[in-house]
């Protein structure tokens, strides 16, 4: 058949198609493409946030039946730094913060330096960028364990070939150190590949003509590099900081929350208040004070971003 034959057939069929028929389209046809999402969004996420939230509002013991309703209290108790729950839920709220201010600075700054390496052309580029991310693929137990004994004080090879004598699970700060040592060596690779395809994005030709004006290294940097990965920075900054936040593993499996629950982060103490207390009210009212704190760092990230973008 010809190419003119072909093409005649297809003008025929769409001619037999009656006009404005392809844009014919049911009210609800949009609703129905989003309805399994929707349906998983409310089972999983609206419904666990709601049911949490009633939690809190009573005194909720999963080993009794009956819940009473309290209202507030909960909260109210946990704003109470005098109150026994309020003076353990702050401590873990500092021990949260510490970690967030000294591990989000080391998880950006790390893997974009790691980034900008791997973005340049040498022999085994690939087994660079596999060596990099390997850790991240380890399971948060299997980290937790390896690390526990090789930073113990009295058998720990980090001791041992450093000639040191520092309980580096037991004392603080020492503790702080190896808790975000460990989680900058176990998640950089993630916040690296991302700098990376972001790095890949930015046009060479902006790059070229920099040099042509006469720009070198660190000034490329500044005026390409830095505004090209601006998008990316805004998400690696805010997920970093949700996940430092609720950071759980580490302290659980390596410090076990000491010395004197120094290091028990706020993740933690919900967790011990809920599962081994049996206490889910005040936990759940510990949840959402946290996920608050949370909200309004995500939005200083965004307004922040967004300001630098105005000027």
């Amino acid at each position: 058949m010809s190419l003119l034959t072909r093409q005649e057939g297809l003008a025929g069929t769409a001619a037999a198609v009656p006009a404005g028929s392809a844009r014919r389209m049911r009210w609800w046809t949009p609703y129905a493409f989003l309805a399994p999402y929707l349906v998983l969004f409310a089972v999983f996420m609206v419904l666990p946030i709601g049911f949490g939230f009633y939690t809190s509002l009573h005194e909720w013991d999963i080993s009794l039946p009956a819940k009473p309703f309290v209202g507030l209290e909960n909260y109210a108790e946990l704003f109470d730094p005098s109150s026994v729950d309020g003076s353990r839920f702050w401590m873990a709220m500092r021990a949260t913060g510490i970690f967030t201010v000294f591990s989000v600075p080391l998880l950006i700054l790390v893997p974009l330096l790691v980034a900008l390496m791997m973005n340049g052309r040498f022999r085994g580029r690939n087994l660079y960028r596999a060596v990099y991310f390997a850790p991240y693929v380890l399971g948060v137990a299997v980290v937790g364990f390896v690390w526990r004994y090789l930073l113990d004080g009295n058998i720990g090879l980090v001791n041992h070939y450093l000639g040191l004598d520092v309980q580096w699970t037991t004392d603080v700060p020492p503790a702080w150190i190896a808790l975000i040592g460990v989680t900058v060596w176990w998640t950089l690779g993630l916040n690296a590949v991302i700098f990376l395809a972001g790095l890949q994005d930015i046009p060479r030709e902006l790059y070229e003509a920099a040099m042509v004006d006469g720009a070198g290294p660190l000034a490329r940097f500044r005026s390409v590099t830095l505004p090209g990965l601006r998008p990316v920075m805004v998400f690696v900054v805010n997920a970093t900081i949700l996940a430092s936040a609720n950071m759980f593993g580490q302290s659980y499996l390596i410090t076990a929350g000491a010395p004197a629950d120094q290091t028990k982060t706020a993740i933690y103490l919900i967790a011990e208040t809920g599962l081994r207390r049996f206490d889910m009210g005040t936990a759940s009212a510990m949840s959402f004070i946290l996920a608050g704190f949370l909200m309004c760092a995500s939005a200083l990230v965004f307004g922040a971003f967004r300001d630098r973008r105005k000027r």
